[in-house]
Formats: structure tokens, C-alpha cells, sequence
């Protein structure tokens, strides 16, 4: 039996030890009571109490006997780890005390690692791409924008095209398609949920970064400043890998990570092997100072297989849930998305209990047909109980089109209703996996269209405002839109070319956002240089043709006319002569 939280009621002489925004009744522990699929390298946390309140603290399991360990405070002092010394053995109970009470959770059984092949080569396919003369390294897949009109949102696009033909990466583009920031990733890397997010009081870049396969992935989070300097790599903790679906930085520092555990299970009573893999879909809150789990929330013991739109395979592992999103409610509960129950879930942060569900077999709300999700993704809560879903329908198809869904929740009548939903007509869009809503600032919302490369904002009453598309054969997980300001560590670059009396220069400076113009300097030596030549900057790489000179070099400059950068100073090359015929 669990003790602990029922022992919290009359523990009122630990209160004064408690830190101030907490008390005894919001203590919780994680893995919570009776998680049955707890990772052997698991943590144990506890939130809403110091170590020194709860000591002391004896963790044993049912077969590995007692385990010593270390404690470790959260950063934002709201609780703290114990540290086991070992790890747990498969399959056992383990049991928790405290000097207050104590609980107990489950160890998964036989487990199984995935593996991720080796990653395809980064430049295949027959899309499009930008190369550019100044950065020979980098061949970015092309963005063409078709629609642009007045009253847009204000801000860049935040894409990270992967699979195609030309490098993987996150990239930023403007509101004509060109690039203004694009990092290729290395080492067979694939990117994910590129966009700005707030990091300790300031606007910073964000994305998942790693390998992926068959629908999930194993990697990091990453944070970068606004110099495109890296700041944090935050990880998934009890020995889990971050899968690629969540980067969700709280406003209290934390980040909300999905990953992806496999077990062994007897799933013949849902119709598949008697040894059997089902994927347990873990959820974890992640101290970003620290790396210390705050919380932890497992599929596996909080929804039953039961409820899955995908049949058990009898050869293969079950993917039932399949979380693609966690997003943080006002209240501090959480909203967790899974694609294969077609359910919106409300968990409770404090419990780790589901408090609601919309959609799917065992929906809490009446619901009326239009707000009816398949296979969905992106849900994100919004001001006055309404959520965001992007509206899959596919695969395999449910609806004709995908959809970009605004609902009204009523948690006293429990109905649910439809606010809004927007679909790409020209052409019509189904989109197998991936893709996003955001509700941008001027009332907009702008929708990524997943496994389709397309992306669109639409106004409040519908009308398409925007629309992009990436290059044939990529494909792109979330799309956002947000202003952004960058001023990039590393150099202007400048690539400068000579033929018959005439000089071309291009400059380029990836991620700089407040170029407004690049003026020629050149002259007879390296300390002689003088401007000859300015034009406005076009797009990520601009080229000015000018009479030759024995040395040049380009300088930025922003609006108001001051200097914010000069590159290296080159002797123009000859230019490489055109091809016969």
C-alpha cells in the first residue's frame, strides 16, 4: 500500500521545513505510486519537500535488497533526488520510506534498446537547394513562398528540413523563402522542433537534435543564445533517451522531454505475442540547471493498451500511445498529446493521474463530430479552456484533409466544441505524421503541415495570408513564426571573383538579422581599402560587381547606417571560365 500521500495530511510538524511555495499536501513523488514500468536506473524524486525534511530515507528493492545513495536539490529549491548507488533489478518492487510515510513503485521487466541505423546520406533526392558563394558549406534545401500579403505577423519562419536533398538543420527564413540563419547538422543528425523559446529571462533558439527511426528518435535538446552560441544540452534522466517529438522549456527553467521505453509484455489479451515489446511512453519535467527529474509520467499504468487505434502486432513491438506533445496548462497540470489513442490527455503534475481526456474511446467530454482528432499532434492549451491541435486524419485516413483545430473546453458541462478550423485547399493537404499550430500574437495562426511541406497562416476568419513549401523530398516536424533578433559569434564571409576589368564580391553573415545594406571597400593593399560601392543586402547573400581591384572586402550596415561588420580582406580569383556550347 502507498503511504505516503495520506500520511501527508497529518504530517504538519514538516511544514516549516517544507520550502515556502509548497506544503505537506503538494508533496509528490516520482516515479509515482505504482508506476509498473519504472526505468532500473530511475531516480527517485520528490517534489515539495527538502531532503532534510523527509530524512530519514530508506529505498528497498524486493531483490536487490537495500540501496544507499545521494541527495540532490532541485535548482528553484522546490525538492530534490535521491541518487540509488546501484541500479534495480528488473521486475522487482521497490519501496520508499520516509520519516513521514512511504510508497512503492515497480522496476519494468526485461527491457529492449532500440537501435538506430546509420543515417542516410545528407544529399539525396531531386528538391531543390540554395548554395551560396560565400559558404560553400552550405547547401540549404530551398523554401519558395507563393503567398504573402498584407498584415502578416510579424517575425521569420522557423523550419528544420530533414530527408530530403541538401543538408539537415534548423533554418530560419524570411518572408520571401530566403534563409537568414541555417546550421547543418553533422554526423547523420536529424533536427526537430526548431523554435524561439524564453531560457533564464531571454529569448533563445531551441530544438531536439539526434537520430531517429520508424517514428521516434534518441537525442538531446539543445539551447542557443542569440550569437548562435550553444547555452544548455539537456538530456531525458533514469537512463532514458530524448525522443525527438518534445522540447518544451517552462517558464520556471524546466523542460518538459518525451521519450520512448520498450518492454517486454504478454500482450495476448490484446491480441498479440504472448512475448510481446509495447512501447511505455515516458514524460519527464527536467531541472535544465541540474539535469535532475522533477517529475515523471508513465503510459503504461496511466492508460490501457485497450484504448489504442493500432492493433498489437504478433511480430513486431506496439507503438499504443505514441506521445507527440507535452505542453504546461496555466494551472501547472500537464497536456499531453497521443497520436494513436486519438487523445488529448489533462495529467495531473502533482499525481501524475489523468484528470480528463478528450477525444478517442474513453473521451471525458461530449464532443461535437467537427472536434473529432485522428492521429493527431501539436496540442497546446490556450487563455479560456481552449486547446490547439493540429488535426492529422491520417494515416490511415480518416478525414480527407488535415486540420488546424481551435476547442472550446467546458469542464463544468464536460462538451466540447469547435472555435475555428483551417485547412490548405490549393492544394488539399493529408498529412501522414507531424505538424503543428501556433496562435500568434496579431490573433493569426500559423500551421505547419508535417510529412507535407507546406506551411500557412491564416487570419482569424480563415483567409490564407501565407504559404511556403520546402523542397521536394523534405519534410518538416513543426512549423512556428517569431521575431527574432541574432547577432552571430562567428564571421562575415566574402567569396570575390575577377574577369575582364570587373570584380564580383558576395557576402554573406548567417544568422545576422539587422542587415540593411553591404557597402564594396577595395583598393590597392590590404590598408588602402576605401568603400567604392554600396547596395541593400538581398536575401542571405548579397553580390556587388564592381571594376577589379587588387584586394577587397564587404562591410554590414543597419538601418540607421551604422557598421556591424566588415569581412576578411581577399585578392579576387579568377573567375572560372564558362563551359563551351
Amino acid at each position: 500500500m502507498n503511504k505516503l500521500f495520506p500520511a501527508l495530511a497529518a504530517a504538519a510538524t514538516i511544514v516549516a521545513a517544507v520550502p515556502a511555495a509548497a506544503s505537506a499536501a503538494t508533496l509528490s513523488a516520482f516515479p509515482a505510486p505504482d508506476t509498473p514500468t519504472a526505468s532500473p536506473t530511475t531516480q527517485i524524486s520528490f517534489r515539495g519537500a527538502s531532503a532534510v525534511s523527509l530524512a530519514p530515507i530508506a529505498v528497498t528493492g524486493s531483490r536487490s535488497g537495500a540501496h544507499s545513495g545521494s541527495d540532490r536539490s532541485f535548482s528553484d529549491g522546490s525538492g530534490f533526488s535521491f541518487i540509488p548507488a546501484k541500479p534495480f533489478t528488473p521486475g522487482e518492487r521497490v519501496t520508499v520510506k520516509t520519516r513521514i510515510g512511504g510508497y512503492g513503485f515497480t522496476i519494468a521487466p526485461t527491457t529492449v534498446q532500440r537501435e538506430f541505423p546509420p543515417a542516410e546520406p545528407t544529399d539525396h533526392g531531386n528538391g531543390a537547394v540554395r548554395r551560396f558563394a560565400s559558404r560553400p558549406d552550405l547547401v540549404a534545401p530551398a523554401v519558395e513562398v507563393t503567398v504573402a500579403k498584407p498584415g502578416i505577423a510579424p517575425g521569420d519562419v522557423f523550419l528544420a528540413p530533414k530527408t530530403g536533398r541538401g543538408q539537415n538543420g534548423p533554418m530560419i527564413v524570411d518572408d520571401g523563402g530566403q534563409p537568414i540563419w541555417f546550421d547543418p547538422l553533422r554526423d547523420g543528425d536529424l533536427a526537430t522542433d526548431f523554435r524561439v523559446q524564453t531560457y533564464d529571462g531571454r529569448p533563445v533558439l531551441t530544438w531536439w537534435q539526434g537520430k531517429t527511426a520508424a517514428g521516434d528518435g534518441d537525442g538531446k535538446g539543445v539551447i542557443y543564445d542569440d550569437h548562435y552560441r550553444l547555452l544548455k544540452t539537456v538530456k531525458a534522466g533514469n537512463g532514458y533517451g530524448s525522443d525527438l517529438h518534445e522540447f518544451n522549456v517552462t517558464p520556471q527553467g524546466q523542460a518538459l522531454l518525451t521519450a520512448y521505453h520498450r518492454v517486454r509484455m504478454d500482450l495476448s489479451r490484446f491480441g498479440g505475442s504472448k512475448n510481446g515489446i509495447v512501447i511505455d511512453c515516458v514524460v519527464q519535467e527536467i531541472d535544465i540547471e541540474t539535469g535532475l527529474v522533477e517529475f515523471e509520467w508513465h503510459s503504461l499504468g496511466n492508460v490501457d493498451p485497450s484504448n489504442s487505434y493500432v492493433p498489437a502486432p504478433k511480430n513486431d513491438e506496439w507503438d499504443y500511445f505514441h506521445v507527440n506533445s507535452v505542453a504546461l496548462d496555466a494551472d501547472g497540470n500537464l497536456i499531453i498529446s497521443a497520436r494513436n489513442t486519438w487523445t488529448i490527455y489533462k495529467v495531473s503534475a502533482t499525481t501524475g493521474k489523468v484528470i480528463w481526456r478528450l477525444g478517442g474511446k474513453k473521451s471525458s467530454f461530449k464532443e461535437a463530430s467537427s472536434v473529432r482528432t485522428a492521429w493527431q499532434h501539436s496540442a497546446r492549451p490556450l487563455p479560456g479552456s481552449q486547446l490547439q491541435i493540429y488535426d492529422n486524419g491520417a494515416s490511415p485516413a480518416i478525414h480527407k484533409q488535415s486540420r488546424a483545430l481551435r476547442v472550446q473546453l467546458n469542464t463544468t458541462t464536460m462538451t466540447a466544441t469547435l472555435v475555428s478550423a483551417f485547412a490548405h485547399s490549393d492544394p488539399p493537404l493529408l498529412s501522414a505524421s507531424q505538424g503543428s499550430v501556433q496562435l500568434l500574437d496579431n490573433g493569426d495562426t500559423f500551421v505547419g503541415f508535417g510529412s507535407q511541406p507546406y506551411f500557412s497562416e491564416f487570419s482569424p476568419t480563415g483567409e490564407l495570408l501565407f504559404d511556403g513549401h520546402i523542397a521536394r523530398g523534405n519534410d518538416n516536424y513543426r512549423a512556428f513564426r517569431f521575431p527574432w533578433s541574432g547577432t552571430p559569434s562567428e564571421p562575415a564571409r566574402i567569396a570575390a571573383t575577377s574577369a575582364g576589368g570587373r570584380v564580383k564580391v558576395s557576402a554573406s553573415w548567417n544568422g545576422a538579422t539587422d542587415v540593411a545594406s553591404w557597402a564594396l571597400l577595395a583598393g590597392r593593399s590590404k590598408t588602402t581599402l576605401k568603400p567604392v560601392k554600396t547596395t541593400a543586402r538581398r536575401g542571405f547573400e548579397t553580390t556587388i560587381d564592381a571594376p577589379a581591384a587588387p584586394y577587397v572586402a564587404m562591410r554590414a550596415f543597419d538601418a540607421a547606417g551604422a557598421a556591424l561588420a566588415t569581412t576578411a580582406v581577399v585578392q579576387p580569383k579568377p573567375a572560372p571560365k564558362a563551359p563551351k556550347g
